[in-house]
């Protein structure tokens, strides 16, 4: 699953608030009680390793000059709950990359 979120803050600028916020992803995960590690392979991607209720998912936050994609490998049992997934994705990646 791909969900972009636009943004006008530039690369540099994503990628300071994303490294410096990322310890808060685990409360975005529904019950904010997600062991959330992050690792970073290349300056512009964000790797992802989330578990939570039993189910360990992974994917990426790839950064773009006009974009920040969230990737999300949903497990085929948890396939139907992509549209919620996504949903929270949207509402809480802008939170993420938002200034404090």
């Amino acid at each position: 699953m791909r969900v972009p979120l636009s943004h006008d803050l530039g690369k540099d600028e994503v990628r300071r608030r994303l490294q410096s916020r990322s310890h808060e992803i685990g409360q975005y995960v529904p019950g904010g009680l997600a062991d959330v590690t992050t690792s970073w392979p290349s300056e512009d991607r964000m790797n992802l390793a989330v578990k939570a209720m039993g189910q360990s998912i992974d994917g990426c936050v790839i950064i773009e000059e006009t974009q920040v994609i969230f990737e999300v490998n949903l497990p085929l049992a948890l396939s139907f709950v992509e549209p919620m997934v996504a949903n929270a994705i949207r509402q809480q990646g802008q939170k993420l990359i938002a200034s404090k």
